[in-house]
């Protein structure tokens, strides 16, 4: 069994019909997210920029599964969606979804065990800008539909 499977088993992914509203409105909270950890940044507040970058990239990715038909429960469940759904469909390069894996990676240690840097957070805001951008192409492209 696929860790995707094994996500819908478990119900960590779950089928839904996703409204445009729906993956509207996490597409905003990306941009808001993204707005606030280059300001963040530009403040020196390099454990909220680091956050905040991560979840620009998260509600990003939440977009992007929701328009194919599933929510998530679990964010190591996003991941693995975002590569099945896309990465592994051609769709999307392996590095978006490697740089999603490291900002989950970062903002973990900026949340839990308080360990951050201004380089991190440089790359996390770099990487989330970016990821933005090939998501918001991607969903505009003819509705992000297969």
């Amino acid at each position: 069994m696929s860790e995707f499977e094994r996500c819908v088993e478990d119900r960590r992914l779950i089928h839904v019909q996703a409204s445009d509203k729906m993956i509207e409105k996490e597409s905003n909270g990306a941009k808001y997210d993204l707005k606030r950890a280059e300001e963040s940044l530009r403040n020196g507040d390099c454990k909220w920029a680091s956050v905040q970058a991560y979840y620009s990239m998260f509600h990003a990715a939440k977009a992007l599964v929701l328009r194919r038909g599933y929510r998530e429960k679990s964010h190591y469940c996003l991941l693995i969606a975002l590569r099945d759904l896309y990465v592994n469909a051609g769709e999307l390069g392996e590095e978006f979804a490697d740089n999603f894996e490291m900002a989950m990676d970062i903002r973990h240690e900026a949340d839990y065990a308080l360990s951050y840097d201004e380089e991190s957070a440089k790359i996390a805001v770099r990487n989330a800008e970016r990821f933005l951008h090939k998501a918001q192409e991607m969903l505009a492209r003819n509705g992000g539909k297969k």
